[in-house]
């Protein structure tokens, strides 16, 4: 009898195909047409009935029972991509203006394989096995849209379970951590002066001027009110304002995440954005309006769950090298289901090798190794067959 990475080994031409129709049709953001259809097109071809949201595209499906006195696991991956032209030199690059930057096709092509691993198991499920292919990740919006569709409910989900490949863990390599990614607040400060022209800059209030003091002072932030002991990251990454060289213009705008692990920590810094945003800008004459963009929570690995599904894959795959030390201040909202369920998040080895360098996520000349296709799709087919296995008893 074959063993189910054996099984996934033999889809690995089919992984490479769906992964690649899905590299050349990125979307962004929670509504992704044409992603979605594809993603229902294969689960029909497979056997398994699926459901489009009409509000956000995510794509859900079910296998096993169905019965709500027996045990079930949610398996979930990503599939929106990043707005941004691909450098990544391909012969199947995107040409779209958007990027699959992010390996999101990659974990959609994974759990397609494993959903037909499943489909010729399903037999043996012994509860229910709910696929969520999410849009809306790369916003942080698309697991609280899933989840207040009721994606945890009917029958009631007791563990979910995802995976993201990643190119700079090493090829072969599953790593995992307790605490593996920050939580994220993603703000808006919107600086308002009065316009004038160059030459006349008592004339004006600049929100210019106002807004490169602020950036100033949210770093100090980190710098003073700080422990060092503490993981946190402010960044502005956006920093727009005027689009002449002889105007003062009357608004300035940032934008910017927060990044942190400590909840209280969090919590101060949010609040000490605003006190320093709309503080200073008093002093220089200008206002400051701070907007939250996202908020998702730091993501947590149940110890339970997490050693369990490791050990699946132990017995499973000799050849596979397990680290635990993936502790990462990037952000993923499966966060908010594991504030729901307990919930395991594995990084998995996406170095793409051949001599070419290693670009991190989001970057457009980013490649991720394929070779890991059958192991991600075993894995998320595994962890399902075993898990139902030992919790026959919910």
């Amino acid at each position: 009898m074959k063993s189910i990475y054996q099984e996934a080994m033999d889809l690995k031409e089919e992984l490479i195909a769906n992964r690649r129709t899905l590299h050349q049709i990125p979307e962004v953001g929670l509504e992704l047409p044409q992603t979605s259809a594809f993603i229902a097109a294969k689960l029909e071809e497979i056997g398994i009935p699926c459901k489009i949201s009409e509000k956000n595209s995510h794509v859900t499906a079910m296998l096993g029972s169905g019965d709500p006195n027996e045990a079930c696991i949610l398996l979930r991956s990503d599939m929106d991509a990043l707005p941004g032209t691909e450098e990544s030199g391909l012969d199947f690059a995107s040409t779209n203006g958007c990027m699959h930057a992010c390996a999101h096709d990659i974990h959609a092509a994974s759990l397609l394989g494993a959903a037909k691993i499943l489909k010729a198991h399903e037999d043996e499920l012994d509860g229910t096995v709910k696929l969520l292919f999410q849009s809306g990740e790369e916003v942080f919006h698309g697991a609280e849209t899933a989840i207040r569709e009721g994606i945890l409910q009917n029958p009631p989900v007791q563990a979910a379970f995802a995976m993201h490949m990643f190119s700079f863990v090493p090829f072969g390599t599953i790593s995992y951590h307790y605490h593996p990614m920050a939580s994220v607040y993603g703000f808006r400060i919107t600086v308002k002066g009065k316009g004038a022209h160059g030459s006349a800059p008592e004339a004006s209030v600049s929100p210019i001027n106002a807004a490169v003091q602020i950036y100033q002072g949210l770093q100090e932030l980190i710098a003073r009110e700080i422990p060092g002991s503490k993981e946190v990251v402010l960044t502005i990454g956006k920093f727009e304002s005027g689009s002449a060289a002889n105007v003062i213009p009357a608004e300035a705008v940032m934008e910017g995440t927060l990044r942190a692990f400590d909840n209280d920590i969090r919590e101060f810094m949010i609040r000490r954005i605003t006190e320093v945003a709309e503080g200073i800008a008093l002093a220089y004459r200008a206002t400051a309006e701070v907007t939250k963009l996202s908020d998702c929570p730091a993501l947590v690995n149940d110890p339970g769950l997490t050693e369990e599904i490791l050990g699946y894959i132990r017995d499973a795959r000799e050849d596979l090298v397990i680290t635990d030390d993936y502790h990462a201040l990037g952000s993923e909202d499966f966060a908010f289901f594991s504030q729901e369920v307990p919930s395991c998040y594995l990084p998995l080895g996406g170095t793409y090798g051949n001599g070419y360098p290693v670009y991190y996520e989001h970057n457009p000349k980013i490649r991720y190794s394929e070779d890991n296709l059958p192991t991600a799709a075993g894995t998320y087919a595994l962890t399902a067959l075993k898990w139902l296995e030992n919790h026959r008893e919910k």
